[in-house]
């Protein structure tokens, strides 16, 4: 076989995968994540969203009748 080893990574990767869905399937706990980003990560929302607002269309003026 010409790519054996990639077959391999292949086969376990998608044994893995089937495997994970099963009811007794190994649980690992998620890490702990530490708020180091909060700030940047505020930030670039409140600079996302102010962004957006500007781009947003204005809403169309109501057509006014004439009597």
């Amino acid at each position: 076989m010409e790519h054996s080893t990639g077959y391999l990574l292949a086969v376990d990767a998608v044994t893995r995968h089937v495997n994970s869905a099963r009811p007794d399937a190994p649980v690992r706990p998620d890490r702990p994540r530490t708020p180091r980003l909060a700030p940047t990560r505020l930030a670039a929302a409140g600079a996302l969203r102010r962004l957006a607002d500007l781009m947003e269309p204005r809403p169309a003026a109501a057509p006014t009748c004439l009597p």
